[in-house]
């Protein structure tokens, strides 16, 4: 059923002249990453992965799936969410419930770019709610780590394009 409406998606929808479209995945290898990777151009992919261990070896076989032949698909980087809690009265306080820089290990092993760790904060959440995203939450860190983040991307992209 996933593959049937991403295959609708991408062949059935005008898009117009686009700059970017991200395509949100679940966890690790499946029938959608290959559909996703048949049916459409891919600039890069961006791995997604919590720090805790379970998590950790789905990242690695999404990093494994990305790079067989075939598909090839230019990794651009590691991004680490819910890399901690930072609780609303206390900031500067960083709890590592997920434990601690588990992707950023594991895209230095594998030689990839850990390119954000987003915290974990009840205002991420909350805006999600209302549907204000939290990157318009200025001056907080979740949004200037969703800000470089974005900044990031459109880097690595760009490079990809000269």
């Amino acid at each position: 059923m996933v593959d049937s409406a991403l295959k609708q998606m991408a062949n059935d929808t005008h898009w117009g002249e686009l700059d970017y479209i991200l395509i949100d995945l679940p966890p690790g290898t499946g029938d959608v990453h290959l559909t996703l990777v048949q049916n459409i151009p891919l600039t890069g992919v961006i791995v997604v992965s919590t720090p805790q261990p379970v998590a950790l070896a789905d990242a690695r076989k999404a990093v494994g799936m990305f790079n067989m032949d075939g598909i090839a698909a230019p990794i651009l980087g590691f991004v680490e969410n819910m890399s901690y809690f930072a609780p609303e009265d206390m900031p500067d306080k960083k709890y590592h419930i997920f434990g601690k820089d588990g992707t950023k290990d594991l895209a230095e092993e594998l030689k990839i770019p850990l390119i954000a760790q987003i915290p974990l904060v009840t205002s991420v959440r909350e805006a999600g709610d209302v549907g204000r995203p939290a990157v318009l939450q200025n001056g907080t860190p979740q949004s200037e780590a969703f800000m470089d983040l974005v900044k990031t991307i459109e880097d690595k992209v760009n490079e990809l394009a000269e």
